[in-house]
């Protein structure tokens, strides 16, 4: 769906990952005179979470680094957040590894800023993302960090995205083999880092 939406002009696409995001960024969408499609991973539905009381809003094509680092930027969005940040977690304890993970947040409008700023600091990039890979979200974030900031790169750019297959509905398969795992995004990390 995100990328449908992103394909049409004047529609602004955000994913929350986090409750005060999604607080956020719903009462800015709601208050957007543009349309705006909020796009909701159900498995977040159980998540609990700080939230900010009172009129709390998030600007939305703002991203957010969930976590400094100046080894690697991993750029994520949506629940792939929340997978980013335990293989970030995992990478620090294991390997000695800083990892920044930048949450857009927002796809439409991208904070490019935001993704380009973190790719020059750490000079090597990690994408991650539950759609599959064929013209995902990554895809275009990848031709952005190639065209803008290809010089600041001292490796290639890697993705981690769902597998391009049919839906697994097994949950144990569906964990760790459909989607982004802790564990596949520490393994593409680590590639991205040799």
């Amino acid at each position: 769906p995100e990328n449908i939406c992103a394909h049409h002009p004047g529609v602004k696409v955000v994913c929350p990952a986090t409750p005060a995001d999604a607080k956020g960024l719903l009462k800015s969408a709601i208050r957007d005179n543009d349309p705006v499609m909020f796009m909701e991973n159900t498995i977040l539905y159980n998540d609990k979470g700080e939230v900010p009381e009172g009129e709390h809003l998030v600007p939305i094509g703002l991203a957010d680094v969930k976590r400094t680092g100046t080894d690697l930027t991993i750029v994520a969005h949506g629940r792939a957040v929340l997978t980013s940040l335990k293989a970030a977690e995992q990478l620090q304890a294991e390997h000695n590894i800083s990892a920044e993970v930048v949450d857009l947040r927002s796809i439409r409008p991208l904070d490019e800023e935001a993704i380009l700023k973190s790719v020059r600091k750490t000079h090597r990039v990690l994408l991650v993302e539950e759609n599959k890979p064929f013209c995902g979200v990554d895809a275009q974030i990848s031709y952005l960090i190639q065209e803008k900031a290809f010089d600041d790169l001292d490796a290639p750019i890697k993705r981690v995205s769902a597998i391009d297959a049919p839906q697994i509905y097994a949950p144990a398969l569906e964990r760790e083999h459909q989607l982004p795992s802790p564990s596949r995004v520490l393994k593409a990390a680590l590639e991205v880092l040799r």
